[in-house]
């Protein structure tokens, strides 16, 4: 009877050591957000060149 305790103690104590899991954590892929710029070839210039337009054209009405 001693024996059988004995076996099922250590079952049991040899059974809590392998509880966990070794396999490796798994870690998420950061996520990378791509920021869209604005077109360079014209992007600045369009506003000045209306404003422009705009002024020649009231000085060519008067």
């Amino acid at each position: 009877m001693k024996k059988l305790v004995l076996a099922a103690a250590l079952t049991a104590a040899a059974s809590t050591a392998f509880a966990g899991n070794m396999a490796e954590p798994i870690i998420e892929a950061p996520v990378i957000v791509e920021e869209t710029a604005a077109s360079s070839s014209g992007a600045g210039i369009i506003v000045p060149l209306l404003v422009l337009a705009l002024v020649a054209a009231a000085v060519a009405a008067d």
